[in-house]
C-alpha cells in the first residue's frame, strides 16, 4: 500500500483523469488507484467522499487532498523533481506552463464537439463550427514549442516528456479518434505521446472498460 491515492473516471473517456495519471506513472511514484465510473448512478455521491470539489480526478496523499488534473500534475512535480516535470529552463518552464493553462481553460468547442473517447474510431465526426479553430491554434502551439524547444533532447514539445504533454495527451488522443489531418511534424509528436509507455498502458485499460452509449467529456 501506498499513501498516495488517484481518484479518477473512467480511462475511456475522462480525459481530466488521464493527465495526472500520466504525470504520476512517468515520476516513478507508487499511487493507489481509485475509478468510479461517470455513467453509473451515485457518482457524484461516491466522488465527493474523495474530493471537495465533487469531480475527479483527485489526489489524496494521507491527510491531504488535491483536487484538479493541473494542481495534481504541480504537485507531483515538487513530489519528484528527479523527474523533470517542468523544462529546466526558466524560459521555457514559463511558455510550458503557459500553454498548459491554456489547455486547461481553453479550446471548449474541441472538447463537446470531439469528447475523447480512447478506443473508438469517429473519421468523419466533430466537425462542427469552431472546432477547426482550435485544432489550428493547438497546432500552432505545438509546431512553436517544438521547433523553439523540443531541441535534440527527445520528442515532445520540450524535449523530455513534461506536464505540458500530460495536458495535451487527451488531445492526441481525440485526434486519432477523429482522424484530424496533421502535418509531418504535428504527426510525430502525436506518435511519440500515443508510444510513450504510460499512455500506452492507460489506452489497454481503457479499451478493456465496459461499453457506454454517451461518451460524452467527463
Amino acid at each position: 500500500m501506498t499513501d498516495l491515492t488517484l481518484v479518477i473516471g473512467n480511462k475511456n473517456y475522462s480525459s481530466w483523469s488521464m493527465r495526472p495519471w500520466l504525470v504520476l506513472r512517468h515520476a516513478g511514484l507508487e499511487f493507489d488507484e481509485v475509478l468510479i465510473p461517470l455513467d453509473e448512478s451515485g457518482y457524484k455521491t461516491a466522488i465527493f467522499q474523495h474530493s471537495p470539489s465533487g469531480r475527479v480526478p483527485a489526489l489524496k496523499h494521507g491527510e491531504l487532498t488535491v483536487w484538479d488534473s493541473l494542481a495534481i500534475s504541480e504537485y507531483v512535480a515538487e513530489l519528484a523533481p528527479e523527474a523533470g516535470l517542468w523544462p529546466d529552463d526558466r524560459a521555457a518552464r514559463a511558455v510550458a506552463r503557459s500553454i498548459a493553462s491554456e489547455m486547461h481553460s481553453g479550446f471548449p468547442t474541441l472538447r463537446q464537439h470531439m469528447p475523447m473517447n480512447v478506443r473508438s474510431s469517429f473519421p468523419k465526426e466533430g466537425r462542427k463550427p469552431g472546432v477547426q479553430e482550435d485544432i489550428d491554434r493547438i497546432r500552432a502551439l505545438w509546431r512553436k514549442c517544438l521547433t523553439t524547444y523540443g531541441g535534440d533532447g527527445g520528442p515532445f514539445l520540450f524535449g523530455r516528456f513534461s506536464v505540458a504533454d500530460a495536458m495535451f495527451a487527451p488531445v492526441v488522443s481525440r485526434f486519432r479518434t477523429y482522424a484530424v489531418e496533421l502535418g509531418e511534424e504535428e504527426q510525430a509528436y502525436v506518435d511519440a505521446v500515443w508510444g510513450f509507455e504510460p499512455m500506452k498502458e492507460w489506452a489497454a485499460a481503457a479499451r478493456d472498460e465496459p461499453m457506454v452509449i454517451d461518451s460524452a467529456e467527463f
